[in-house]
């Protein structure tokens, strides 16, 4: 399996921002050349002459040619992905601006490893960088990328080491179907017919609401300041830093919550899971200012993402099933009422259990017959939470590594 593993950056600053600086400027020389030729000529070039005639432009070379090709090559895949946008959204245009800054990636051909020190070469007569490993990381397969990452919000480099660690995916235990309501205020209901755990996480609301009040004291100190002055700028170097850390802690929240679904899975003996999909659960809907808020700080898609590739490690198949009227409809006589609170209660045949609940099996039932409401709700609930509050107070474990190393992990 191909793993992304984040590692801290020893490089000096300068050194690390003029090596994005160089990527940034052959990305820019590529997209320049290209739209110059369309606009004259009228020709789109092919990805492999565009690195030809760029390279003629460019005959000393500074670094490892094949770093040279993957920033050239970047605005090609960029426009591969604006071609794929287009489809949904015929407005939606290529890659134009130029970038002063890219992320610099050094592809395997530049890559050797010894031991736990990874080399990375510049190319000849220029120094090499050296990056060392975690010793869980010691027995990898191979090394496939290197990347050389500036977060914006925390200011600091990182690295981004992509491995195949030589692990395959395991098999499905068994062929149950389970089904996930994700929610906002509960991370997510997983269960099947017999039975649902409810995953609770109130930290992930607790971090969410107390961001936005943070952010908006901000904005609002800012908002009394003069632009350029040093009271700004001491606030945006705040803002920036108060991001950086309520992502880290988001995403170790997440990476805990996707976790616990998918081993509810496997203890299901799921080959499935069914998950409610909500990827258009703003489009054209204009709600309360507070709802508006949580809705969009809603990382649904992330939680997803991350649900992916824990489930395919285990052998399971993750789908997505409409879930219109899913929370409305009745399990057990089918009749259709809009709950109002956590608790909903049918008023045609006196039917009460959680909302969230109803949800899930709701979605299962859309899944296996069609519609909701074929499937009564299941008899047993369990409550279950994703991390142990002792560890929560310590440190930021993502499970995905030994706790005693502090790395965080993510999938590409």
């Amino acid at each position: 399996m191909i793993r992304t593993y984040r590692l801290p950056c020893t490089v000096p600053r300068s050194l690390a921002d003029t090596l994005n600086l160089e990527s940034g400027r052959l990305y820019t020389q590529v997209l320049v050349t290209h739209w110059r030729i369309v606009r004259k000529q009228g020709h789109w070039l092919r990805p492999g002459t565009a690195e030809k005639l760029n390279d003629f432009f460019n005959p000393v070379k500074r670094w490892h040619a094949h770093t040279i090709d993957a920033a050239q090559q970047g605005f090609y895949k960029a426009c591969t992905t604006a071609k794929a946008v287009k489809k949904l959204d015929p407005d939606a245009k290529y890659p134009h601006w130029p970038k002063r800054f890219r992320t610099t990636i050094w592809k395997h051909t530049a890559i050797k490893k010894a031991g736990l020190v990874l080399t990375l070469s510049n190319g000849k007569g220029t120094p090499s960088l050296s990056v060392r490993l975690p010793s869980h990381l010691a027995d990898v397969l191979r090394v496939l990328e290197v990347r050389l990452v500036y977060d914006k919000r925390a200011r600091r480099y990182t690295w981004h080491v992509v491995v195949e660690n030589g692990k395959h995916p395991a098999e499905a235990t068994g062929r149950n179907v389970v089904s996930v309501d994700l929610g906002e205020i509960h991370p997510a209901v997983v269960g099947d017919a017999e039975e649902a755990t409810l995953i609770t996480c109130r930290e992930r609301r607790h971090e969410a609401q107390g961001h936005a009040k943070r952010l908006a004291r901000l904005t609002q100190a800012l908002s009394r300041t003069t632009k350029g002055s040093r009271r700004a700028k001491k606030l945006w170097r705040t803002t920036s830093r108060i991001k950086a850390q309520h992502a880290r802690v988001i995403r170790d929240l997440e990476h805990k919550v996707s976790r616990a679904i998918v081993e509810v899975a496997v203890e299901r003996q799921a080959s499935i899971i069914v998950m409610g999909d909500v990827r258009d659960i703003a489009d054209g809907v204009d709600l309360s200012k507070q709802t508006n808020q949580k809705i969009s700080g809603w990382n649904h898609g992330k939680i997803r993402a991350l649900i992916t590739y824990k489930a395919a490690a285990e052998g399971i198949t993750v789908t997505l099933q409409d879930e219109h009227y899913t929370s409305q409809t009745c399990p057990q006589c089918g009749h259709r009422h809009k709950p109002r609170g956590r608790v909903y209660t049918c008023g045609q045949c006196g039917f009460s259990g959680h909302r969230d609940v109803v949800g899930q099996v709701n979605i299962l039932s859309a899944y296996l017959h069609g519609e909701p409401g074929k499937i009564t709700a299941p008899a047993t609930v369990k409550h279950r939470m994703p991390h142990n509050l002792r560890l929560m107070r310590r440190c930021r474990d993502t499970g995905q590594v030994p706790r005693a190393c502090s790395l965080e992990t993510d999938h590409v």
